[in-house]
């Protein structure tokens, strides 16, 4: 980033907002990139006076809303005789953002995508604000609705689980209102026409309608998909504006752990004189459901999508990870994004509250001898942040390569010999289709290799990119140098 006019670079505070709001970076003040993308030192004159400026200019609150630095954030080096500055950035935590400048929170947020800073949609800053909150946005009382609108088979079937397992409550005997009212799917803060109480956020999602739900939330969807037919587009399919079924989170998780656990094994095991139904393996599945609808964020686009393929499993939800990707893999703290609906799963003995969830799943996958689960949090310009969860159904050999557990199964070693053979990848027409809409905009092969999860660069190469570009729906951005490093793809 050079310096503008001997003073601090001009986009310095850009960046600095995207960092903050991303997953942090470095911003290095002193140096300029070349035409063919190599960085050149071009030297900082009057370091303490541009120091000066940057500090004075950062704990200016009219300029930008928080400084999350201290004096070891910043360092200075000397290379070929440039002094450079480095500025190290880090992620704001979610109470802590939106960083925004010039008081301007939805006109000048930004944040960070492989391009670049990019100034954020208001329904980027509003999603960070609701996240900012310890108030979660499921408990909120919907003053407006009425439990009335509630699926009342849900609630049977709801209070027939809780009941078989909190068999000495007090709370089994209970009305249906005043059980709605304690499990927090509905509050006496507010009553309706007929001096029932309100539903909360979460009592709508779990056991609410469908028709009702995007009332309030209008961008709730639920899909399950479960391709295990390569000659079938979906095998089985279960979604929430099906009109069969309420389309709640709660029914939606009864219908789709049972499909997804179907083919799992179950040895006979004994707990005292009771057999155990679960293996390990199915409580780390039921897990992850749970950890994916209880972490959605409800008012963003393009909802939750739960995948079953036969050598994996993919679940997706809009919003990023609250306590940030390292901490939620070493666990030990929970910030569920809806509380109220994590209360509500536990009380029937589903989920956890200790932040050990993710954890548990990799270890169970481990002991399953199974490879090893992949979290990705995505962010995509004009998209809002998914936190997609993979669960491979292959097993480790013990070379610790795949042994190719799984209907059409290729490992990476047979995709390099079966250049072309589509046939070999079931899922080759639909990755197409999601990797066409991805390369809108210019991406790179690694990029792209990311994206759909294939380990073999290769693989990719020669399944996706070559017969893409072949028939014309794709192109590269350097035609003339085919092979440059800097070689990107786009859609035709």
């Amino acid at each position: 980033m050079k310096a503008a006019n001997g003073g601090l670079p001009g986009s310095i505070w850009d960046s600095y907002s995207s960092f903050a709001n991303t997953r942090g970076g470095c911003i290095i003040c002193g140096v300029k990139e070349r035409p063919d993308g190599s960085w050149k030192t071009t030297g900082l004159q009057n370091l303490p006076k541009l120091k000066k400026d940057f500090w004075d200019i950062i704990h200016n609150k009219k300029k930008v809303s928080r400084c999350l630095l201290t004096e070891t954030d910043t360092e200075e080096y000397t290379y070929h005789g440039d002094v450079i500055l480095v500025i190290k950035v880090p992620q704001a935590s979610r109470v802590q953002k939106p960083i925004y400048l010039d008081n301007d929170v939805f006109g000048k947020t930004y944040r960070r995508d492989h391009e670049g800073d990019y100034i954020c949609s208001e329904d980027e800053v509003r999603a960070m604000i609701r996240d900012s909150s310890n108030d979660t946005p499921d408990m909120k009382v919907l003053g407006n609705q009425s439990i009335s609108d509630f699926s009342q088979s849900s609630i049977k079937n709801y209070r027939i689980r809780y009941n078989t397992r909190h068999s000495d409550s007090a709370w089994t005997e209970l009305s249906d209102d005043d059980f709605l009212v304690r499990i927090g799917a509905a509050s006496d803060d507010a009553k309706d026409d007929k001096g029932r109480p309100c539903p909360t956020a979460a009592g709508l999602l779990m056991l609410g309608q469908e028709y009702i739900i995007t009332r309030e939330f209008p961008e709730y969807f639920l899909d399950y998909r479960e391709k295990l037919d390569p000659s079938i587009r979906w095998t089985d399919r279960v979604q929430s504006q099906s009109s069969d079924w309420s389309g709640n989170v709660y029914d939606f998780f009864t219908m789709v752990y049972p499909k997804i656990t179907s083919d799992f094994k179950k040895p006979f095991m004994t707990d005292g004189p009771y057999r155990v139904e679960e293996t390990p393996k199915h409580l780390a599945v039921r897990e992850a459901i749970a950890n994916c609808l209880v972490n959605t964020d409800y008012y963003q686009r393009w909802g939750v999508t739960i995948e079953k393929y036969p050598d994996r499993i993919i679940l997706s939800n809009p919003g990023n990870i609250r306590v940030g990707e390292s901490q939620m893999l070493k666990g030990g703290v929970s910030e569920p994004r809806n509380k109220n609906m994590l209360k509500m799963f536990n009380l029937i003995g589903i989920g956890e509250h200790a932040g050990s969830g993710v954890p548990d799943i990799f270890q169970a996958w481990k002991n399953e001898g199974l490879e090893e689960p992949k979290v990705q949090e995505i962010v995509e310009r004009e998209k809002p942040d998914r936190t997609v969860l993979t669960l491979p159904l292959v097993a480790v050999g013990i070379n610790g390569t795949a042994t190719g557990q799984g209907t059409n199964m290729v490992t990476d070693d047979q995709a390099s010999d079966q250049a072309g053979d589509q046939a070999n990848d079931p899922n080759v027409e639909d990755n197409i289709e999601r990797l066409l809409y991805f390369c809108k905009e210019p991406r790179s092969k690694a990029e792209i290799q990311k994206f759909l999860n294939v380990k073999s660069t290769r693989y990719v190469r020669q399944h996706y990119i070559i017969p893409l570009l072949n028939d014309g729906r794709l192109k590269r951005t350097i035609p003339d140098k085919p092979s440059s490093p800097k070689q990107k793809y786009v859609r035709s």
